[in-house]
């Protein structure tokens, strides 16, 4: 018996008992669909978490202010500034394998308006090289430069949310937004960007499409400060290539331990030690998960071995014909084989729409990111047919051994 003719009669045989094919191939199929979805649901959980880190910026170390209630905040300002200009140059000073350091000041509008609208943003004063450091993009115009922030120029750069929430689908370039009190010339848009959410480990991330950039010594000279408040908001710490994130974050740690009198007015957050604890939840995600897949597909090759068990005893006396008028015992075998193969490989192909329907449903529902790939599939089906050939290998012994004259005489 060629292969053809072994797949012709599997198919025949699964076609006469429907039923029974279809409750055998359930297993298959949930185990297959559950390995695909786990495995999408996975590798769109680990493409956020790495588009989260690209915000942070994984040659980054950061310094942010915390806040600290009003009946605390004097007597903490009494010991320490809070994030200011001062840890800023101590960190360049005394730490080696540090690229650059980049100071940033919030300033809290009651306003911000144009001509044409209004809209809530969160104003930040930063230096220049912040655009790249924090990966950001431009979709028109440019960035602050060193000679806006020399000049104390009073431009600004807006995000794509605040764009539109002030000008609709007009040009924004060389028009003019107010904050507070203080216009400000536009002269850059920043592209859009999937957020992702807004924090990632319990560390809060910046929203660029809610955000209006201008220079760090514009905020300092045009905005009130409130004199309790910390200076800055935010100190990004940029590492030189081959530089440990951890070992710098250590050292910031004991640096700002000594400069703030050893109040905790400030947190590090390590986007590299984050990446990592998140790899880590994924791991052991992805084991519990497949755990519950593998068992899934080892009770459907119980079921495949059982269905071609039952099968051999209900074929008992077509072998012995077959086996009576030439057959060999390598062909029973081969028939038997691809049976289990041919159930096997129809139930991973329904299991593998089932994952990806899973998969769709999912990021649908919960507005996660899912992500089939070709080796999820490859995967799973490749398993689900391994364990259905491995139980058919018994029940195809089996029938292979009858002889010829008792499968024969068998009623």
């Amino acid at each position: 018996m060629n292969t053809n003719e072994a797949v012709a009669s599997s198919l025949r045989n699964l076609g006469s008992h429907k039923l029974r094919s279809g409750l055998t191939m359930l297993g298959m199929i949930f185990g297959v669909g559950a390995v695909i979805a786990m495995l999408s649901i996975g590798e769109g959980a680990e493409r956020q978490a790495l588009g989260m880190i690209e915000r942070l910026g994984l040659r980054n170390v950061l310094v942010r202010d915390i806040a600290i209630k009003q009946d605390d905040l004097r007597e903490v300002r009494t010991k320490s500034l809070g994030v200011s200009e001062r840890d800023a140059a101590a960190i360049v000073e005394a730490i080696a394998g540090v690229e650059a350091v980049l100071p940033r000041m919030s300033i809290d509008p009651y306003k911000v308006l144009s001509a044409s609208g209004k809209a809530e943003a969160k104003v930040y004063g930063v230096v220049q090289a912040h655009l790249e450091a924090s990966s950001l993009r431009l979709s028109e115009g440019r960035f602050l430069d060193w000679l806006d922030e020399r000049s104390h120029a009073q431009v600004c750069v807006l995000g794509d949310g605040v764009r539109q929430d002030l000008f609709g689908f007009g040009t924004a370039l060389g028009e003019h937004v107010k904050v507070d009190d203080v216009w400000f010339e536009v002269i850059g848009v920043l592209a859009a960007q999937g957020t992702g959410g807004d924090s990632f480990q319990g560390v809060a991330l910046a929203t660029p499409s809610e955000e209006i950039y201008i220079p760090v010594t514009t905020a300092r000279r045009k905005f009130r400060h409130d004199v309790l408040a910390a200076p800055l908001d935010e100190i990004l710490v940029r590492l030189a290539p081959e530089t440990s994130p951890a070992r710098v974050a250590r050292q910031v740690k004991e640096l700002l331990s000594r400069l703030h009198a050893g109040e905790r007015d400030y947190e590090l957050v390590v986007p590299e030690a984050l990446l990592e604890q998140s790899r880590k939840t994924q791991r052991l995600f992805n084991l519990v998960m497949g755990c519950i897949a593998g068992i899934s597909l080892l009770v459907g090759g119980i079921g495949i071995m059982n269905i071609m068990l039952a099968t051999v005893l209900e074929r008992t006396r077509e072998i012995g014909v077959r086996r009576a008028v030439g057959a060999r015992q390598k062909d029973i075998r081969f028939q038997f084989v691809v049976e289990a193969f041919t159930i096997s490989l129809l139930g991973g192909a329904m299991g593998v729409v089932m994952g990806v329907a899973i998969a769709g449903l999912v990021g649908a529902w919960a507005g996660w990111p899912t992500v089939v790939t070709l080796g999820a599939v490859v995967l799973s089906t490749g398993v689900a047919v391994s364990v259905g050939l491995a139980s058919g290998i018994y029940p195809a012994m089996r029938a292979a051994a009858l002889d010829p004259i008792d499968a024969l005489r068998y009623e």
